[in-house]
C-alpha cells in the first residue's frame, strides 16, 4: 500500500511540476494558458508537492494569493495524508 501510494505520487508530481512548467511557457509566449482549475485539481489528487515546487523554482503564481491560498491548504492536507498513511 504505502509503496503504491509513493509511485502515484511521484506520478501525479511530475505532472503538476510540467503543467506549472507549461504554464509559465505559455504565459511567457502569451499563449492559451492552462487553467487554474486544472492545477488546482492536479494538486487536489497529490500533485501539489510538484506543483509548488515549480511555482518556487520558476517564480510562477507565487504572487497570487487568490490563487495560492486554496494550493498551500491542499499541501498542509497532503502532509497530513502521507504522515498518516507512513507513520
Amino acid at each position: 500500500m504505502k509503496h503504491m501510494l509513493l509511485e502515484y505520487l511521484l506520478v501525479v508530481n511530475i505532472i503538476g511540476f510540467i503543467l506549472c512548467i507549461l504554464d509559465k511557457y505559455f504565459a511567457i509566449k502569451n499563449k492559451y494558458r492552462i487553467s487554474e482549475k486544472l492545477l488546482i485539481l492536479i494538486s487536489l489528487i497529490g500533485g501539489v508537492f510538484g506543483f509548488v515546487l515549480g511555482m518556487h523554482l520558476i517564480r510562477h503564481k507565487t504572487k497570487k494569493k487568490v490563487f495560492n491560498i486554496p494550493i498551500y491548504i491542499i499541501l498542509i492536507i497532503w502532509i497530513v495524508i502521507i504522515a498518516r498513511v507512513l507513520w
